[in-house]
């Protein structure tokens, strides 16, 4: 069984946000050189206390405008190709107005996709653009990046009333879209007439990713691969040494990964945590046979964080934490559920080495297995090239992500997307509000920054947590990536 054929290895994966990452540090260390040489001269020829003035403006600048973390020009077109015998609309511009040419038929839960220039005003490049999308029964704003400049992807999913009936309007906020537009329908099961089985490498991805679909699944199961327990700073201020607060951010992870579903009307007896130890599945999976302890709780046992769970399962037995015991709790786990639909991260759009190594597992284990699903939908909570995506406010749309990566995989990414209703949204942020490693204050940087963007750039974050995710993750639309099996 291979779903995600052709995918580069995860070390290729890994290296290619590491190269980012290491360019990026790189040019910003050579701008702060030549600033710095730039500031001396000036002090020298000029006045001494010239250079500290410049200095808080440089400084200032950069945190408004120049902190995110892009890693790409907003100039280059998002390199998407959907299969070639995707479903693509007649469509046209009208003023503002989206026009279809040709009589259309939805059932309402379609996933549409509009592909269309956009190009950002002067005030655009200092301020978010942004398109308004307007209609009989929808209000809705998608961001995008500010001097954007390329070909991008609007997410229309829940707007196919208005599409049908005329009323859809499209507005840019200091941007405009000189191009002619084309839009993608496309038709699915609904996964929440199924089986879900949500699997999430740490206690809160599936809620950051799913949690308007397993709460209205007719069935969901929530199984949590990892304690999370690791960087623990926030308890080790609270007196606790370094593998005591370990422990108990652990614990208190597992504790969430099964009460937290319950809020979504999952039931305990299908919230698992398997307690295998945060960042450590790599060496798991390199070593199949080998316990790889914990990084910092100075454990090498599981079972420690599988005390709230309602089943026993295989890796019961020795606590070890190998590969092998998580390919066979995983196997157990879907024998015994059967879930038609799974959900978890994508391989190649997610580059967190514990949800790159999640979704292998669940591979590796459904190989000769009995049960197999009928769909995979993949979702990334963490992006190669824009750690602000989605970008844009709490309670907005989500469009499509940045994407530059393989030829060969792009006409394997088939968008899904679900609309959630706003009293869904709320609930999802008060489920994010329970998970503990979502609850510490932000630095104090980020909260100087975060007040700059406010005044200088028009940023907003949501009252229901200081955490990026409420920002992030409360959104209009959840978006994953269709693969049938």
């Amino acid at each position: 069984m291979q779903p995600y054929a052709g995918i580069p290895s995860m070390n290729k994966r890994l290296s290619r946000k590491e190269q980012l990452l290491k360019r990026h540090r790189r040019n910003k260390r050579v701008a702060l050189l030549i600033g710095l040489v730039l500031l001396i001269v000036v002090g020298m020829s000029v006045v001494w206390w010239l250079p500290l003035l410049l200095a808080v403006v440089a400084w200032v600048g950069h945190e408004a405008w120049f902190a995110d973390y892009l890693f790409y020009s907003p100039k280059d077109d998002y390199q998407y190709r959907f299969p070639a015998d995707s479903e693509q609309l007649n469509v046209r511009w009208q003023g503002e107005y989206l026009r279809l040419g040709d009589p259309l038929t939805l059932v309402g839960d379609e996933t549409l996709i509009l592909g269309i220039p956009i190009k950002s005003s002067w005030l655009g490049r200092f301020i978010d653009p942004a398109i308004d999308v307007l209609g009989a029964d929808v209000t809705d704003r998608q961001t995008f990046e500010r001097g954007v400049d390329g070909l991008r992807y609007l997410n229309l999913t829940g707007c196919g009333a208005a599409l049908v009936d005329g009323s859809l309007r499209l507005r840019g906020r200091y941007c405009r879209l000189p191009g002619r537009p084309r839009l993608w329908l496309f038709r699915h099961a609904d996964a929440r007439r199924q089986r879900v089985m949500v699997i999430a490498p740490h206690a809160d991805d599936a809620e950051l990713a799913a949690f308007g679909v397993y709460s209205h699944a007719d069935e969901a199961w929530i199984v949590t691969l990892t304690a999370g327990e690791i960087e623990a700073e926030h308890y080790q201020q609270m007196g606790m040494s370094r593998a005591e607060a370990a422990r108990i951010k652990g614990r208190l992870r597992a504790w969430d990964s099964i009460t937290v579903p319950r809020w979504g009307g999952v039931p305990e007896a299908h919230c698992v945590q398997l307690g295998y130890f945060c960042l450590q599945l790599p060496a798991m999976q390199a070593a199949p046979d080998q316990p790889i302890a914990s990084r910092e709780a100075e454990l090498g046992d599981t079972r420690l964080f599988r005390q709230f769970n309602p089943m026993l399962l295989p890796g019961d037995a020795d606590g070890a934490p190998t590969w092998n015991n998580l390919l066979a709790d995983l196997r157990a786990l879907i024998l015994k559920a059967r879930p038609e639909v799974l959900v978890m991260p994508h391989p190649s759009m997610d580059p967190h080495p514990d949800h790159i190594c999640a979704q292998a597992a669940v591979l590796e284990a459904l190989q000769g297995l009995e049960w197999q699903p009928r769909t995979i939908l993949g979702y990334a909570n963490h992006l190669h090239d824009n750690d602000r995506w989605p970008m844009g406010d709490a309670y907005s749309g989500v469009s499509l992500p940045p994407y530059f990566g393989a030829a060969d995989l792009m006409d394997k990414l088939i968008p899904y997307s679900v609309e959630l209703s706003p009293s869904t949204q709320r609930d999802k942020a008060m489920a994010l509000g329970m998970m503990h490693d979502l609850q510490p204050p932000p630095p104090f940087k980020r909260r100087v920054r975060r007040w700059l963007q406010q005044i200088l750039v028009g940023r907003r974050w949501p009252a229901e947590g200081e955490n990026e995710f409420f920002r992030k993750a409360v959104r209009r639309h959840e978006l994953f990536w269709r693969r049938d099996i």
